[in-house]
């Protein structure tokens, strides 16, 4: 992600729930500022470790900026950490 900012940003988030590799998918959230995002593509979708937490992390986009959000399993809350405007 080229000019990202940090984040740490609660959100709202709507999944989609299937089977095999993307069991859980993100399809769009609300930001803090009322403002809902698209997901229109999955990059890479990985379990990361914190301590005692499993946060499940997934790079996406809605064409026009990238973000991470990242899921805490032990928490049951979502965070935007990133974003990207897109380039090109």
């Amino acid at each position: 992600m080229d000019n990202e900012i940090l984040l740490n940003e609660r959100v709202e988030v709507v999944v989609a729930f299937g089977r095999g590799f993307q069991a859980c998918r993100p399809v769009k959230f609300r930001r803090a500022s009322g403002r809902e995002v698209v997901i229109t593509k999955i990059g890479l979708g990985y379990p990361h470790e914190q301590g005692s937490r499993t946060v499940h992390i997934f790079d996406v986009t809605d064409g026009q900026a990238d973000y991470r959000l990242g899921f805490d399993s032990k928490s049951l809350a979502w965070r935007l950490t990133r974003e990207a405007d897109r380039e090109g």
